[in-house]
């Protein structure tokens, strides 16, 4: 008996409908991205494994997809020492490559290595997927799409203005109701410094980053098994207790980081954030300044973004957008002092949230490409039609025609019907005298004859 197949688990497969209402999704955050004046780029799936280790911080290496150096992976191992040093030195022997993590570290490597090809401030969109060796649950896959938007080589902040401008047009043309949570981690920096553990920023923003999802308690406990004293964490206590507006926490973070250097650095960035934001002359209501906002990524070292979803249709709770500002991740690859910001929208977890709330429903979305579908009568209609099939094309219509001329009209319709296409042209032997071809609207059910040029203006209307 034939093995029943299957695919790995956090993978999917996606029919035309799932395609259709992905594309929809695709194609609004493309268009979004072309207007603000981003280039499309594309980097390979894999990149070398040393491109990727260390740049996520320890949790994010480990879920790096290796891939197994090909041929003998085994020769010349030397398989005492890989014994003595375990699982992780042994992963490192047999794979020189992985998939990619995330879409933003390829971008640093590919801006370094075609640094003498592009002009700079350089401004990429790249929609790709990407790999991790997550445990898979809802919202959260092991390969999954990512839509990403960077500017590189400018530290203006108005970079991240026109990001946060953007993720709310997309969000907009989505109909989703969103939150924009706002952060600076300068300002995390800060309060490590005020705790006295300034040695411990990663430690600290991996277990804060957290916060949403397992609560204060938890992130106490998860910083103690790090290493935080108790002092360090009790003086941290007023952050998860912040609350009241932007300004509000604004004036609180002045107070509490008032001899700290770096922390007001980015407490002015964020207050200019919001003046250039204002500068538009409309203001944004969904946007957040959220004290614990911390992306657990290593290489973020200013303003950072995550984007929720704030609306009542939808139980979703995880973020759909996350990005930051990074000042240095080309000089990991020798290019050092080049600053960048950007932004990367969870498609996947977008996709989900719409389904939910039936918004692809309300779209009324088509899943089939085909405008028009010629029958199939039988051998002598079926060389009219292929000349009539062609000219369709050629005018830009999307057309087709029923591969089976001994096929009943019956199924011919259904195939139509099953496709969701919406006209139907009948060419039989009074058709092919006449030169007048019968069209039937498949919603309506109403025929009618016309022309060749007759049917090409009605379809391209």
């Amino acid at each position: 008996m034939a093995e029943k197949p299957s695919i790995p688990k956090g993978t999917r497969d996606f029919g035309p409908t799932e395609m259709t209402r992905r594309n929809y999704i695709f194609e609004t955050i493309r268009r979004h991205f072309r207007r603000y004046g981003y280039l499309p780029i594309e980097t390979p799936a894999m990149e070398n494994l040393k491109t990727l280790m260390g740049k996520y911080g320890e949790e994010g290496d480990r879920l790096i997809f290796r891939i197994l150096n090909s041929g003998d992976f085994l020769e010349g191992a030397n398989l005492q020492e890989i014994q003595t040093k375990g699982s992780l030195f042994a992963a490192s022997q047999f794979s020189e490559k992985a998939l990619r993590y995330d879409l933003t570290v390829p971008f640093a490597r590919f801006v370094v290595q075609h640094q003498n090809e592009i002009s700079f401030p350089f401004k990429r969109y790249q929609i790709q997927p990407v790999w991790r060796a997550d445990r898979p649950q809802k919202g959260r896959y092991r390969e999954f799409f990512q839509c990403d938007a960077d500017v590189i080589g400018s530290d203006s902040l108005l970079n991240e203005i026109e990001l946060i401008r953007l993720m709310d047009d997309v969000f907009s043309d989505l109909t989703i109701k969103t939150t924009i949570k706002i952060n600076n981690r300068k300002i995390l920096s800060g309060i490590a410094e005020v705790t006295g553990e300034s040695d411990r920023i990663v430690e600290m923003t991996v277990a804060i980053d957290k916060l949403d999802k397992i609560g204060k308690q938890k992130v106490k406990e998860e910083l103690l098994t790090k290493g935080l004293s108790a002092d360090a964490i009790n003086k941290m206590q007023p952050l998860f207790e912040s609350h009241g507006d932007f300004e509000s926490k604004l004036n609180f973070l002045k107070t509490f980081l008032a001899e700290v250097s770096i922390g007001l650095k980015g407490i002015e960035e964020t207050e200019a954030v919001i003046r250039y934001l204002n500068a538009f002359g409309k203001q944004l209501q969904n946007l957040e300044l959220d004290i614990t906002l911390a992306r657990g990524l290593n290489y973020y070292t200013g303003s950072i973004f995550e984007v929720k979803v704030n609306d009542s249709r939808s139980t979703f709770s995880g973020s759909v957008l996350g990005g930051g500002r990074y000042d240095d991740l080309t000089g990991i690859f020798g290019l050092p002092n080049v600053s960048g910001v950007g932004i990367s929208f969870g498609i996947d977890r977008i996709y989900d949230v719409m389904l939910e709330m039936n918004l692809f429903d309300q779209l009324k979305l088509s899943e089939t490409t085909s405008q028009v579908l010629l029958a199939n009568f039988g051998q002598e209609e079926e060389q009219f039609s292929l000349k009539i099939l062609n000219e369709l094309r050629q005018a830009g219509i999307n057309a087709e025609i029923f591969p089976e001329h001994a096929a009943k009209m019956k199924k011919q319709m259904s195939y139509a019907d099953s496709k969701k296409i919406p006209f139907v042209v009948l060419i039989g032997k009074d058709e092919m005298q006449s030169g007048s071809l019968t069209i039937k609207d498949m919603a309506t059910g109403q025929q009618e004859k016309l022309t060749l040029n007759d049917i090409i203006s009605k379809l391209s209307k």
